[in-house]
């Protein structure tokens, strides 16, 4: 499928909302704050929000070194895709740029995103490329998880070790064809998306139901049944601190990733009202985070 180009001086639409949550990340958020500031135009106006979802850290440092972001503060961990709902509600700019709070926006990234969204006007969401810290570039575009994608998926021991098998090929586009160009995928992820608030006045907002992870998914295909494309825009990067936005050695966001797992089977799969195969699902679901999380202590003891 071919895309309009993205020159800059096709934007239309100037104005974005930029949506970062925080939890227990400030150091990280402060660093995606100086990237915003150094790459953002003068002529594309941005109004950034930061949500702290009862952070343990002081969080009052991010407004004191960023006077002109607006800092929301819940008094609980309300997860990722309800924080994101809050700001969305009350914000009307035409695009919203959502951020995870451990990652740097790159050189002519506003422009970029913001003119080829502004020149196909049949995109709801584009995703950039990202780029892990070693140089690396993530799987960040991704075809739709099927019940295959808990052994082929992105993280998963068996892509890790044979990376190339076409089984994770199909499900982690960014290693296959030509990812050098826009590409329709069938969704992001949503540690960086660009979003047309149209699409979002058409689709809704997250799910709130997925306290996080996942919930990008579910977005990006209710989004594809309403008839929008989503798109893989390389030509845009950031750097993402993988782990950064939640420790590595908490077992809450493993156990998160699972229960939205399982959500989205129930919501999306053909056979989510099949009792027998739901159970099926939960149990290999449990097994799985049990064998990840063994995996993770032995790993540590040596």
């Amino acid at each position: 499928m071919n895309f309009r180009a993205a020159n800059g001086a096709g934007i239309k639409l100037k104005h974005v909302d930029i949506i970062i949550v925080n939890y227990n990340s400030t150091r990280y958020v402060l660093k995606c704050l100086e990237s915003i500031q150094h790459h953002l135009q003068k002529e594309i106006k941005a109004d950034i929000h930061v949500i702290d979802n009862a952070s343990a850290e002081n969080a009052d440092i991010i407004k004191k070194a960023f006077p002109g972001v607006m800092v929301h503060k819940n008094r609980t961990n309300v997860g990722f895709a309800r924080a994101v709902n809050q700001c969305m509600a009350e914000t009307a700019a035409p695009y919203i740029l959502i951020l995870n709070p451990d990652t740097i926006v790159g050189k002519g990234f506003f422009e970029r995103m913001l003119a080829f969204m502004s020149e196909n006007p049949h995109v709801a969401v584009a995703g950039p490329r990202i780029m892990e810290t070693n140089g690396m570039v993530q799987g960040s575009a991704r075809a739709f998880p099927t019940l295959l994608t808990a052994m082929f998926g992105r993280n998963t021991l068996f892509s890790r070790l044979f990376p190339d098998n076409p089984v994770t090929a199909r499900n982690v586009l960014t290693g296959c064809g030509d990812m050098q160009n826009p590409r329709p995928v069938d969704w992001v992820s949503g540690a960086c998306m660009l979003v047309r608030r149209r699409a979002v006045c058409e689709v809704g907002m997250f799910d709130d139901g997925f306290f996080m992870y996942w919930e990008d998914a579910d977005w990006c295909k209710r989004m594809s049944m309403k008839g929008w494309r989503i798109v893989y825009f390389p030509e845009a990067f950031i750097v993402h601190h993988v782990g950064g936005s939640c420790g590595n050695g908490d077992a809450r966001p493993l156990m998160a990733f699972h229960k939205s797992a399982y959500r989205y089977f129930c919501k999306h799969s053909p056979y989510g009202d099949n009792g027998f195969i739901k159970a099926l699902v939960f149990g290999s679901l449990s097994l799985r985070f049990c064998a990840v999380l063994v995996g993770r202590h032995l790993f540590k003891r040596r």
